[in-house]
């Protein structure tokens, strides 16, 4: 007798429910990349943090959710590469490998794994309800936190609670604000399509 574990149906993701001249992979791709350097533009020094506020967390969750997981990740690794070459696509315009190496460097390593997550978790149906969805960008934003804090501790020579009080804590209310937002914005997009939370059968 072996026993097995239902998992959830997979699901299109926003991206293939969409006319299909607008979201080509590769076209998606750097798009999502895009909003993801633009996103870091928005930075907001924290004192006596050398991590910014910025809108990454949210571009990167939001566009792997829209994407699902192989296109939400090759997007991030396409943000990180351009970074990597020099150009300005970090926060505060920063590039190049001293960034993604630097104090900070967690925090982008934390993308590559949260995109993966959201992808898969939108890959399951969990973007299509606002309950969901919080749920969802809570577990990625919290692996963002643990990769990005424990690289900000290791590289800084911070403790853990020193870490936690610069690298998470100022975080949490923006954090907090973008889930809610997403939570709105995809079920609210779903439901447009006309393929909610009940809706859509997997390919």
């Amino acid at each position: 007798m072996t026993a097995s574990i239902a998992l959830p149906a997979r699901r299109p993701v926003l991206a293939e429910v969409l006319p299909e001249t607008l979201t080509r992979s590769g076209v998606t791709i750097v798009l999502a990349a895009g909003l993801t350097a633009l996103a870091a533009q928005v930075s907001v020094p924290v004192p006596g943090s050398p991590v910014p506020v910025t809108g990454q967390t949210f571009a990167v969750l939001l566009t792997a959710a829209a994407l699902g997981p192989a296109r939400g990740l090759a997007a991030q690794v396409l943000y990180l590469a351009a970074g990597l070459a020099g150009l300005p696509v970090f926060a505060g315009a920063g590039h190049g490998p001293g960034v993604v190496l630097g104090a900070t460097g967690g925090y982008l390593a934390g993308f590559l794994v949260a995109a993966l997550i959201t992808g898969y978790g939108a890959r399951r149906g969990a973007d299509r309800s606002p309950a969901r969805t919080l749920v969802l960008f809570a577990v990625a934003s919290a692996v963002i936190y643990l990769i990005g804090t424990t690289w900000l501790c290791l590289d800084t020579g911070m403790s853990p609670s020193a870490g936690i009080a610069a690298g998470v804590t100022p975080f949490l209310p923006g954090d907090a604000v973008k889930a809610l937002l997403a939570a709105g914005l995809l079920p609210g997009a779903w439901w447009l399509t006309g393929r909610g939370a009940g809706g859509g059968a997997g390919r």
